[in-house]
C-alpha cells in the first residue's frame, strides 16, 4: 500500500516465545508470536490528508431506538462526536439503518471528504434522524460495503450501532453478508441498552476484525464513539497478513489472536504459495498484538531439530506484485531426553492458554445460568474467577463479582447471585474475550 512506503510509516517487529524442546515422539509445538508496530504516529495526519482513510457510520434507527428516547438522542450525539473526531481529508458517510439502509450524508452513493464544512453539514443532517421500522443489519453492511468500495482509501472502516436483534433478516443472509464483506473493510460494533443479542454483535465484529462492546447507558455513547474514531484515525497500514510457512510434513493446528482479545483466525487462511498461508490481521497503527500458533511436526528421535514454522508479517502486493515483508520470526522444534526441558511450559503460552480457558468458562457459565443449571454455572463461573485471579485480569474479575459472590478467588469458590442486572451479565459476556497481557520478567 502507498502509505507503507512513506519514510515515517510504522516499523514492525516479530518476537517468538516458545519452549522448543519436545520429548522423543512429541509432536505439538506451541508458540506465542508478538507483533509490534512502532514509530508511525507522526505519519497519521499525513496519511489521512492523503485520502488513505474512509469511514462509514451505521446508526440504528429502528422503532425500538425511541424507547427510551435517550437512546436515539444519544445515538445522534455520539455520531456527531465521531464526526467531530474525523481528521481533515478522511472520506466518510452516515447510514440510517432499519429494515432497509438509507444514506443520511452525503447521499447519492458517494463519500464526503472531511473538513469544517462537511462536518457541519453531516451534523445538520443528523438532526433529521428519527426512529421507525425494523432491523436488518445485513442491509446496512451491504450499503457500507458499496460506499467503501467506491473509495481508493487503504484504511476502510465501519462503525455500527444497534439496540436490538436482527429480526427482519434471516441469519443466513447476515452470515453471507459478513462473508462477502470480510477483507474489504473492518468494523467495530456496539450494542446500546440491553435488548440486543451478544453473539450477534460480537459475531459481526469478529467477522470484520473489529471490536465489540456494550454501552448500557446511552449517555456514554458519545465518549465511546469518540474513542473508537480516535482509534480509527490512528490506523496507518491496512490489510496486513500473518503468513505461516511450514516444512513438508508439518500440520497447522490453529492460529489465534490472543491479545488484546481472542479471535480464531484458523479458518481464514488464504493460500500464499507452496506450504504457505496468509491469516488476516486488519489495519495497524502504533500497537502490539499477540498470536498463538500451534503446529504438529513429524515424529523424531532425541538430538534432532527442525524449523517447525516461519512466521512472516507481510503487506500483500497489488495484482502480480510480490508481498512486502515487514518482519519475520522462527518457530523451532528440538527433541531431547531432558525431562525438565521437555515438560517446561513457556510462560507466555501458559498465560494465553489460561486466558482462552477463562473466556470459555465465562461463556459456558452464563449459558448454564440461563438454562437454570445452578451447579454447572457455579462450577464454570468459579473456575473463571480462579483464572481471572491467577492471571491478574482485574477487569474481568470485577465483572464476575457482579454475577457471583466470591467466597475464595484462589480456590474458585463462588455463589451465584440471586439477582443480576441484565447490563452486568451482558457486559461480562461481551467482554469475556478481552485478555490481559502476560507479565514479562
Amino acid at each position: 500500500m502507498a502509505n507503507f512506503a512513506k519514510p515515517n510509516a510504522p516499523r514492525f517487529s516479530v518476537e517468538v516465545y516458545q519452549n522448543e524442546f519436545l520429548p522423543e515422539g512429541g509432536r505439538d509445538v506451541h508458540a506465542i508470536v508478538t507483533v509490534t508496530a512502532t514509530g508511525g504516529a507522526a505519519a497519521t495526519r499525513t496519511a489521512v490528508a492523503d485520502g488513505t482513510a474512509a469511514v462509514v457510520l451505521m446508526v440504528d434507527c429502528s422503532g425500538s431506538m425511541e424507547y427510551p428516547p435517550e437512546k436515539m438522542r444519544g445515538a445522534r450525539e455520539a455520531t456527531a462526536a465521531a464526526i467531530d473526531t474525523l481528521r481533515d481529508g478522511t472520506a466518510f458517510a452516515v447510514i440510517a439503518g432499519t429494515h432497509v439502509a438509507k444514506e443520511v450524508y452525503p447521499g447519492q452513493g458517494r463519500l464526503a471528504v472531511a473538513d469544517a464544512t462537511t462536518r457541519d453539514r453531516a451534523k445538520e443532517a443528523l438532526r433529521g434522524l428519527s426512529s421507525g421500522g425494523g432491523t436488518a443489519i445485513g442491509t446496512w453492511l451491504r450499503l457500507a460495503d458499496g460506499l467503501l468500495r467506491g473509495s481508493s482509501a487503504a484504511i476502510r472502516h465501519g462503525i455500527l450501532l444497534t439496540d436490538g436483534r436482527n429480526e427482519h433478516e434471516e441469519p443466513a443472509v447476515l452470515r453471507a453478508t459478513l462473508d462477502a464483506c470480510a477483507g474489504r473493510f473492518t468494523c467495530d460494533a456496539r450494542g446500546v441498552g440491553t435488548d440486543w443479542d451478544v453473539k450477534e454483535v460480537t459475531g459481526i465484529a469478529h467477522a470484520l476484525l473489529g471490536s465489540a462492546d456494550i454501552v448500557a447507558d446511552p449517555a456514554h455513547l458519545a465518549e465511546d464513539f469518540t474513542r473508537m474514531m480516535e482509534n480509527v484515525m490512528g490506523k496507518e497500514v491496512a490489510d496486513v497478513a500473518l503468513r505461516l510457512w511450514t516444512p513438508v510434513g508439518v500440520e497447522i493446528q490453529y492460529v489465534k489472536q490472543v491479545a488484546p482479545s481472542l479471535l480464531d483466525l484458523t479458518d481464514r487462511r488464504t493460500e500464499a504459495g507452496p506450504r504457505a498461508g496468509d491469516y488476516p490481521t486488519g489495519s495497524w497503527g502504533d500497537e502490539s498484538r499477540e498470536y498463538h500458533v500451534c503446529v504438529r511436526v513429524p515424529t523424531a528421535t532425541v538430538g534432532q531439530e527442525m524449523l517447525a514454522a516461519r512466521t512472516t508479517l507481510v503487506l500483500p502486493g497489488a495484482a502480480g506484485e510480490p508481498a512486502t515483508v515487514l518482519a519475520q520470526g522462527l518457530v523451532r522444534a528440538v527433541w531431547t531426553d531432558d525431562l525438565a526441558a521437555s515438560t517446561a511450559i513457556n510462560a507466555q503460552v501458559a498465560h494465553y492458554t489460561g486466558q482462552a480457558e477463562l473466556a470459555e468458562a465465562i461463556q459456558q457459565g452464563l449459558e448454564a445460568r440461563k438454562m437454570g443449571d445452578v451447579g454447572g454455572a457455579t462450577a464454570k463461573l468459579g473456575r473463571a474467577v480462579q483464572l481471572a485471579s491467577s492471571s491478574g485480569n482485574a477487569d474481568t474479575a470485577r465483572l464476575l463479582s457482579k454475577v457471583v459472590d466470591v467466597v475464595d478467588a484462589v480456590a474458585g469458590t463462588v455463589r451465584l447471585k440471586a439477582k443480576v442486572a441484565d447490563a452486568d451479565e451482558m457486559t461480562l459476556d461481551t467482554r469475556s474475550t478481552q485478555t490481559v497481557r502476560v507479565k514479562k520478567t
